[in-house]
């Protein structure tokens, strides 16, 4: 069972609804759901660079399985040219277990391994203006 507390007005997606707390709230999960929690989500302008666009798609496959296959084309081309991109091991590591989490079906996963993809591309970008 998997416990979760919202926020009072904190939004979460279940299963792609979406809900929002109505104070504390508690909610006990008791089978197999894709949930999001506010900080997980990610709004459609906020996919502003390539490393968000692969959370942001890899996000949409996770809550809506309906479209998996057009969001995972999606995935695929913006993997191969973060790779491509990235000037260190360490970033195209990420990279590359990203997309084995994302082909096993290992969504949740995913999104953590997306956000240090993001975290390497902010990291390039900030050398880049300094």
């Amino acid at each position: 069972m998997l416990r979760i507390t919202l926020r009072d007005g904190e939004k979460a997606i279940v299963n792609g609804a979406v809900i929002r707390a109505v104070g504390r709230t508690q909610i006990a999960v008791e089978n197999k759901v894709s949930i999001l929690r506010g900080r997980e989500i990610m709004r459609p302008e906020e996919a502003t660079s390539p490393s968000r666009q692969l959370y942001f798609a890899a996000m949409l496959a996770y809550i809506d399985p309906a479209s998996r296959d057009s969001h995972h084309d999606a995935v695929v081309g913006l993997v191969g040219a973060l790779i491509s991109a990235f000037d260190t091991q360490e970033a195209k590591s990420a990279c590359i277990r990203f997309a084995s989490e994302i082909a096993q079906g290992e969504y949740y996963k995913a999104l953590a391994t997306a956000r240090e993809v993001i975290a390497f591309e902010d990291a390039i970008v900030a050398r880049q203006a300094a």
